[in-house]
């Protein structure tokens, strides 16, 4: 019995791991695949997988800036006024899903799986074209909320929206790993009073993700276009949540 139960932490921690990379080369914070992932092992979404990938999520993006840091692609400036917002409209939507059915919330999942596929496979803004930060400031707002209510931080929505406002990619990646680590750790707050920890699923989780998400946040910044990048990572969300969604309708 112990050996199964090690054998799983294995498995898990491995996946986690690929996960974990991917997130960490687009600066995401792996929240938004591990919560289907780790859905797959663990049946309680709101008190023990959301918890477990928000912190994750945290733990992970702030390897990934300072991954992107070393190559000089935060602009801090930026990054700062994001993790703000982020930071005070998070909370509203991990409070809100204590009040909802889970059902419900994998479906509003999904659907914010499908945007940001069809989003990342999308052509990149012109390079020349001018950047708004003013507007994504503004929308940081209701993804904030969204991304709170969701478990899974501000990043998977907040990243194609700052490439679609006409950031570099890697550079947008770079703001948008620093922007979600605080609103990360700020969601778990409605989640204290509720969430069933695992020690001997959570430590190995976090050891094997930080080390994950800094190697993709170097590979992403040094090595590898963000078109491709984006078409993996759109790949690989699908093919993760897909296999979630039959988990349950079987």
């Amino acid at each position: 019995m112990l050996n199964s139960a090690m054998d799983d932490v294995v498995i898990i921690s491995a996946g986690l791991s690929v996960l974990a990379f991917i997130s960490g080369m687009l600066g995401l914070g792996v929240a938004f695949a591990a919560i289907p992932f780790l859905g797959i092992f663990i049946p309680d979404l709101v008190h023990q997988v959301q918890p477990l990938s928000l912190l994750l999520n945290g733990v992970t993006a702030l390897l990934a800036t300072l991954g992107f840091a070393r190559s000089g692609l935060v602009d801090w400036k930026k990054a700062a006024i994001l993790a703000a917002v982020t930071t005070s409209f998070a909370p509203v939507g991990a409070l809100l899903v204590q009040f909802v059915e889970q059902r419900y919330v994998w479906l509003i999942y999904f659907a914010a799986v499908l945007y940001l596929a069809y989003r990342l496979f999308r052509p990149v803004a012109a390079s020349s074209r001018r950047e708004n930060f003013r507007v994504a400031v503004l929308l940081a707002i209701p993804i904030s909320i969204l991304s709170g209510f969701l478990g899974v931080g501000p990043g998977f929505l907040l990243m194609p929206t700052l490439i679609i406002l006409g950031h570099d990619p890697k550079k947008a990646a770079g703001i948008n790993a620093f922007a979600v680590t605080p609103p990360s750790f700020s969601s778990l707050i409605p989640h204290i009073g509720t969430a069933k920890w695992d020690p001997g699923l959570m430590i190995p989780l976090l050891i094997a993700g930080s080390m994950a998400s800094f190697a993709g946040a170097r590979v992403a910044s040094t090595r590898i276009s963000s078109a491709r990048l984006r078409q993996i990572f759109g790949l690989l969300i699908v093919a993760v949540t897909l296999y979630k969604l039959y988990t349950l309708i079987a």
